[in-house]
């Protein structure tokens, strides 16, 4: 006998199991209890080393059968109680439990091992469990009651002490979300409006020519604007000689309206004048022109409220926009959008007047050319059309200076009235983009109205040869030692800071940005001033200036940090400017006194 069965006990109890059915009389084989101790094992809490030499089995004894029945407990010669069960605690079990193959007394055994192990170890992990939930919602009531108490003292974080150690710490690595903004802050130029003014077609001069026109201009304002929707205004006067000018009047008045009707009006509109160049022989063409007060009218129906737009203030004359509700009030074509539905009866206005200046350069007056010019330029610096190309602006400010007669005499007032327009820098800045960088003209007035804005923002208008071709970049010199950041915090810091401790440091944040932020459309500007001019040999030693006033007094004056993102905007632009110059002076050939200057010892 193998060394297992030497370690049972010296008597052993034997079981008589019943019969199975199925299964070979000879099947029935008493069971010791050594035998039950081995299945116990089989469960995971009871890893033990196996004895295969203590689990009797018959080579000859037959398979399970693929369905057993539950065993009678009722057969004579049972040593347990004939009415004792296993309790139904299977589902607690967790190794499922070979019955087609486990004897009966085994698995009635391996029952009641595990009911007084894993159900009760089960139960305990259970009872634990629901005491840690109890734990943690006792917890989060108490978090719940903590920010509901903080939220009722409604405490401001400016009105919270602070340390001097927790207030050094929150400086030294607190970031700044100040930034130099990309876009310019615009002017309010355009209100919004519910409702298009109304325009009333002066028809008190035209004799009708057919019965179809006289029913055009005997109809009420509602009824004309259908026969524009029809087309039936393009049969009418398209091809036709002498066309009335109330109805181009009229017409250019609806350029106004929302763009279900301002793109009718301004497609028959620029047929009419096209067709009207054409038709007239000749080089002498007579094209109507809108007038200055004419597209101040236009720009007022559009919502235009700034008092420099109309000096004499709100204007109504010539019988077509009218202060009553007489016509076509109300504006029922409201889909698009505010700005957009600007956007496109500007675009349709400056079309207009592109075709006009190029058809006609006579049709204006130099002083007409610079109110226009401003009058345009202010629209274009709009709060609402600030992320909207301006393409038709440009290339309509373009062909009006080109028109200027008196070029070289006008550039000085140009210049002047343009640099106040807005008080703002970068607004100014703007303005200078509105003209490309195309045509002679456009550059001359780009560089010398930077320096007019410049000049001006320092207060240096009337102490520096502006109006000097030559002296200008010797000029910018001078302007460029006023940039430097710690100059203009104290040009604008002519407020005094808030006699509280506690609000001086953010004040003098807020001055710093100020400064930054001045200093980056000045530096921008300087840069213009500078790519507009043709270099020339004898300014080689001027630029060089530049570039050594730029590194002393800006570049060398900004320190970065994480706290401050504006002063590293402010130094890459100082970088890129710098290396702008540089590339300049390479491609400039110098003088050979900048080669040799221990020549004349």
């Amino acid at each position: 006998m193998s060394h297992c069965l030497q370690m049972a006990e010296p008597q052993e109890t034997v079981l008589a199991l019943p019969p199975r059915e199925g299964v070979q009389a000879a099947a029935t084989v008493p069971i010791r209890l050594s035998g039950l101790e081995d299945g116990l094992s089989d469960h995971p809490l009871d890893q033990g080393p196996r004895c295969p030499a203590r689990r009797p089995c018959s080579p000859a004894s037959a398979p399970a059968p693929t369905s057993p029945k539950k065993p009678k407990m009722q057969a004579p010669g049972d040593t347990f109680p004939t009415d004792w069960s296993p309790p139904p605690v299977e589902f607690l079990n967790p190794r499922v439990l070979q019955g087609s193959q486990e004897a009966p007394a085994q698995r009635w055994v391996g029952l009641s091992w595990r009911v007084s192990g894993s159900y009760f170890n089960n139960l305990d992990y259970l009872l634990q469990e629901k005491r840690e939930q109890a734990l943690e919602q006792e917890r989060e009531r108490l978090l719940l009651q903590e920010c509901l108490n903080l939220n009722s003292l409604d405490l401001d974080e400016d009105e919270v002490p602070l340390t001097p150690e927790h207030r050094m710490l929150v400086e030294k690595y607190s970031v700044s979300l100040q930034t130099i903004p990309p876009v310019h802050p615009g002017e309010t130029v355009f209100l919004p409006r519910r409702h298009s003014l109304p325009c009333i077609l002066d028809s008190s001069h035209l004799k009708p020519r057919s019965r179809l026109e006289g029913l055009f201009l005997s109809s009420p304002p509602a009824q004309q604007l259908s026969f524009l929707h029809s087309g039936l205004l393009s049969t009418l006067y398209l091809h036709v000689p002498d066309c009335p000018v109330p109805l181009l009047q009229w017409l250019f008045q609806l350029l106004t309206w929302p763009p279900e009707t301002s793109l009718g009006a301004f497609g028959l509109l620029w047929d009419l004048s096209a067709d009207g160049i054409f038709l007239q022989p000749g080089e002498d063409v007579h094209l109507w022109c809108p007038s200055l007060q004419e597209v101040r009218e236009a720009f007022h129906s559009l919502g235009a409220h700034s008092p420099a737009l109309y000096p004499l203030g709100p204007f109504w004359h010539g019988g077509r926009v009218l202060p009553g509700k007489a016509g076509l009030s109300e504006n029922k074509e409201q889909d698009a959008p505010q700005e957009v539905a600007l956007d496109i009866s500007l675009g349709h206005i400056y079309k207009f007047l592109a075709l006009c200046a190029q058809a006609q350069p006579g049709a204006y007056t130099d002083e007409n050319l610079v109110g226009l010019i401003e009058l345009l330029c202010r629209a274009g610096l709009d709060m609402g059309l600030r992320l909207l190309p301006k393409v038709d602006l440009q290339q309509l400010l373009l062909l009006l200076l080109e028109n200027i007669r008196e070029w070289p005499g006008k550039l000085h007032e140009l210049c002047c009235t343009l640099s106040w327009v807005s008080d703002h820098h970068h607004n100014l800045l703007a303005l200078v983009q509105f003209f490309p960088d195309m045509t002679s003209r456009s550059r001359r007035l780009r560089s010398q109205l930077s320096l007019v804005v410049i000049a001006r923002m320092l207060g240096q208008q009337e102490t520096l040869p502006l109006w000097q071709e030559k002296t200008q970049l010797s000029s910018l010199s001078r302007l460029l030692g006023l940039m430097r950041p710690s100059s203009l915090r104290q040009y604008l810091g002519s407020v005094p800071l808030p006699p509280s401790q506690e609000q001086q440091p953010k004040a003098s944040a807020e001055l710093d940005h100020k400064a930054c932020y001045l200093c980056h459309s000045l530096l921008t500007l300087a840069g213009v001033v500078v790519s507009c001019r043709d270099v020339t040999p004898d300014q080689w030693g001027e630029l060089q200036l530049l570039c050594m006033q730029l590194d002393r007094h800006i570049s060398a004056q900004i320190r970065e940090s994480p706290q401050a993102t504006h002063h590293t905007m402010l130094k890459d632009l100082a970088t890129q400017t710098y290396i702008r110059w540089q590339e300049l002076l390479t491609h400039c050939q110098p003088q050979a006194q900048y080669f040799s200057p221990w020549k004349d010892i």
